[in-house]
């Protein structure tokens, strides 16, 4: 099982997140991949996902909040499924002495990201 989470704009217009998985037998077409690192103790203000894209954890753990308090912590090998492309945004920090290595994968519109949510 592939941890996951998934941001995203709820009908009040703010940021929610569920719990669950990616589907470890899903194929969709992707538009693009990157790489990104930040240093160990890094943050990110308020701010929404520029598109749909996966956002794969290679190394660091963060915490994450909505401006509602919902919050989760990602680990590395975890995927943060990023849908909320508008709304009221969501914040990260890193918690740990390592940097943040991670992964973008960002799909054509309408696809689906294979995300199964906890029940």
């Amino acid at each position: 099982m592939i941890r996951a989470f998934k941001l995203y704009t709820g009908r009040d217009g703010a940021s929610h997140v569920l719990q669950g998985r990616v589907a470890e037998d899903h194929r969709s077409s992707v538009a693009t991949i990157r790489f990104a690192e930040s240093p160990p103790h890094s943050k990110l203000d308020w701010h929404d996902a520029p598109q749909l894209q996966y956002v794969v954890t290679l190394s660091g753990t963060l915490a994450f909040t909505t401006r509602d308090g919902e919050a989760f912590t990602l680990q590395p090998g975890d995927v943060l499924i990023a849908t909320d492309d508008a709304g009221t945004g969501h914040e990260w920090r890193l918690v740990d002495d390592a940097p943040w290595r991670r992964m973008y994968v960002t799909f054509p519109t309408g696809s689906d990201e294979g995300f199964i949510a906890d029940e």
